[in-house]
């Protein structure tokens, strides 16, 4: 990315073309020529038109928003538990390549991990994604569960991976 910025400064620069930047996230913004009173060639304001659509790439940074919300629904976990989540998108833009991982735990133990591609998402729409988590750990805590010897607070915590166009 720092590559293709520099570039397009450099190419901007060579055909007289200020461009100014004002964070990652935001648009590039087309300043005036030195002169504002000589006529701009049609060569230079084609340049500057193009400059937006190269840097208008995705830019998924620490303080971008997150388009989707999830909910999580799981019943009855015994020596199998079957987890579902509602992905819900709350922009316009198509998301694409979506995947889920949910990661259970019971008691603050990790007990199994499982994923479940989910496909693409188009804008203001819900997918459901859900998978099943069997594991050894969790038939044991189940059996300590049932002797009374331990609780079987169980917490599911889920990651969404998504691409959008």
């Amino acid at each position: 990315m720092v590559k293709s910025l520099v570039g397009m400064l450099a190419l901007a620069t060579a055909a007289g073309v200020g461009i100014g930047v004002a964070s990652p996230a935001s648009a590039v913004g087309v300043a005036a020529p030195a002169s504002a009173s000589a006529p701009v060639p049609a060569s230079q304001v084609a340049t500057a038109a193009s400059a937006p659509a190269a840097i208008g790439a995705p830019y998924m940074g620490a303080a971008a928003g997150q388009l989707i919300r999830t909910k999580v629904y799981f019943g009855r976990c015994e020596d199998t538990c079957r987890i579902k989540v509602r992905i819900t998108n709350r922009s316009r833009k198509l998301l694409f390549n979506v995947k889920m991982t949910a990661r259970l735990k019971i008691n603050g133990k990790r007990v199994g991990t499982c994923t479940d591609y989910v496909g693409s998402i188009r804008g203001k729409r819900v997918r459901w994604a859900g998978c099943t988590v069997r594991s050894r750990t969790l038939a044991r805590l189940w059996d300590r569960h049932m002797d009374n010897e331990i609780d079987f607070d169980a917490y599911v915590n889920t990651t969404v991976y998504y691409r959008y166009w």
